[in-house]
């Protein structure tokens, strides 16, 4: 791994890449890697980075993520859609 590293570095600095620009790439990618394997879950992600989610957060805005498009399934309906099929049931 640290070759591939090496190499990988060689060849953004042969490109002009600038270290700021390296640096805020690296952590995109790192952070997406975590935030995909804890299905788009910040306070997991934060745990799993070893920083606080408030950092996570902070972090994720200034990179321009969109950790909801991370999300896997869908969300839980609302209380108003539940009282509704409760009633067609007890309709039955």
């Amino acid at each position: 791994m640290k070759d591939q590293l090496e190499a990988l570095v060689s060849q953004m600095y042969i490109k002009g890449i600038t270290y700021s620009e390296a640096v805020a790439e690296f952590k995109k990618r790192f952070i997406l890697t975590v935030l995909l394997d804890s299905k788009g879950n910040q306070c997991k992600a934060a745990r799993l980075l070893g920083m606080h989610r408030n950092t996570l957060s902070r972090t994720i805005a200034e990179l321009k993520l969109n950790p909801k498009e991370l999300r896997a399934g869908t969300r839980r309906p609302p209380r108003s859609a539940h009282a509704l099929s409760l009633e067609k049931k007890a309709a039955r």
